[in-house]
């Protein structure tokens, strides 16, 4: 059990480096963390041989749009599966409810 209750997205998105962009397939996860006032998101993406290429190994700042939701984060080093790490403060890049309306529904 989590000491937060989490939202989350898991599916394609696209994800910006360097300029370039990637269709990606991501899972990822956040919740708001009411001590400091921010939401903070992070996820893994699935393995990308272009991805790969242009990060290197090395943490990049990257955007990431999950269809009409974009978001500023970082990717940092692969997982032993080549899998890039990704985690941003503030506005995920995946609808979170704001409303009680939306979380009784």
């Amino acid at each position: 059990m989590s000491e937060h209750d989490e939202d989350g997205y898991a599916g394609e998105a696209t994800l910006v480096v360097d300029g370039t962009e990637l269709a990606v397939k991501v899972d990822l996860r956040g919740y708001f963390q009411p001590i400091d006032g921010y939401y903070r998101w992070y996820g893994r993406i699935a393995t990308d041989e272009k991805l790969t290429a242009l990060a290197g190994g090395k943490k990049k700042a990257v955007e990431i749009r999950a269809g009409e939701h974009t978001a500023s984060g970082e990717i940092s080093d692969p997982d032993p599966w080549g899998r890039y790490r990704i985690m941003g403060t503030s506005t995920p890049p995946f609808h979170v409810p704001t409303s009680l309306a939306e979380l009784n529904a």
